[in-house]
């Protein structure tokens, strides 16, 4: 079995204790270790309205992680396309790719990233009503694409063709990526000879089904004559079984509550959440969640990374290191989650291109 190339997933967590600053600070530290470690890319997500989360926007995010690393690809995972006008996320990804050329992937979502009042915050006055947007997001991936494009496209407006463009001399335009957790998705890539990811780190289920969906039904493109896709796993990595799963619980118990509708908080720190301790009640829940999670030691989490990229037919497995950490750990770092890249990487001999 061959070892797969390695990449990001960042959400921006924060902890008890830290500021969005400091979250964004250890997010910078990350990527650039990323970077050297020789990872493929790196990807920023968005979530809104969340205690434990800061990657709200993630255009600003590419952008300052882009700015921090050198030879990485940098991209959102997902931009939420209901949430926004499609020509104001051409404009953004056109100006990344040109800042930054050949290392800007926009990764899009149908789904919302947040509760139903945020989704209303967002929405007025972009995206239109909920329904309208989300009915409309085969259209919007088309225009986005298009926009983006180093020609733009042409509008007929009051009886005269004007052409768009999302900026105005582009000489190339970053990567399209269509995100899901369900069939639309893959087979709206396919029919759009697009590479396709499925939220293999948070759905309970479906992947290999997502994935021959979309592979049977691929429609070749110039950009995409072959399917491209990879795989998303949550993973903590560490020296000991038994550290990894101290350092895994504060995700867990995070996920359980948002998944319990309990109040939301800052991800609580390794001492606190092996203090509080998985309810009884929650357990099943949780060790369904964390049943997809490769927690572990370097070498057995090496191997079961290779493994799925064998069962999945995958030559990328995408991380999103959820490592907690402790109360003593420097505000402004996470360096469980970077020890989780720096082990990974060495067990499958990852090196920078």
């Amino acid at each position: 079995m061959t070892s797969p190339a390695l990449s990001v997933l960042d959400l921006v967590p924060v902890r008890r204790g830290q500021t969005t600053g400091e979250a964004l600070a250890a997010t910078r530290s990350l990527a650039r270790e990323a970077d050297r470690l020789g990872y493929r890319r790196y990807w920023l997500a968005e979530h809104h309205n969340m205690p434990a989360v800061a990657a709200t926007n993630p255009p600003v995010l590419v952008a300052m992680v882009a700015a921090a690393t050198e030879r990485i690809r940098v991209g959102s995972g997902g931009v939420m396309l209901p949430n926004h006008a499609p020509l104001v996320v051409a404009e953004q990804f056109a100006l990344l790719e040109a800042a930054h050329p050949g290392r800007i992937d926009l990764g899009i979502g149908r789904a919302p990233g947040t509760d139903p009042l945020t989704s209303v915050a967002l929405r007025h006055g972009a995206g239109g009503v909920s329904d309208d947007a989300v009915n409309r997001f085969p259209q919007y991936v088309d225009d986005v694409a298009a926009m983006m494009s180093p020609n733009g496209v042409s509008m007929q407006v009051a009886g005269r063709l004007q052409a768009l463009r999302a900026t105005p001399n582009a000489q190339s335009a970053p990567d399209l990526w269509l995100l899901g957790s369900s069939d639309f998705s893959a087979q709206l890539a396919a029919a759009r000879g697009l590479p396709y990811v499925f939220a293999h780190h948070f759905a309970g289920r479906g992947t290999a089904e997502a994935l021959a969906l979309y592979r049977d039904g691929y429609q070749p493109s110039e950009r995409w004559p072959e399917p491209r896709t990879f795989l998303t796993v949550n993973a903590v990595v560490a020296e000991t079984p038994e550290e990894a799963d101290r350092r895994a619980l504060p995700n867990l118990l995070t996920m359980v509550a948002l998944r319990t509708g309990a109040p939301l908080g800052p991800q609580p720190t390794i001492e606190d959440a092996v203090a509080q301790g998985l309810p009884d009640e929650h357990r099943v829940l949780a060790d369904q969640m964390s049943a997809r999670w490769v927690v572990g030691t370097a070498q057995a989490a090496a191997e079961q990374l290779t493994e799925l990229a064998t069962t999945f037919a995958v030559d990328e497995v995408m991380i999103h290191p959820v490592a907690g950490a402790y109360a003593d750990a420097p505000a402004d770092r996470s360096p469980h989650r970077e020890e989780t890249l720096r082990l990974l990487a060495d067990a499958l001999s990852v090196r920078p291109v």
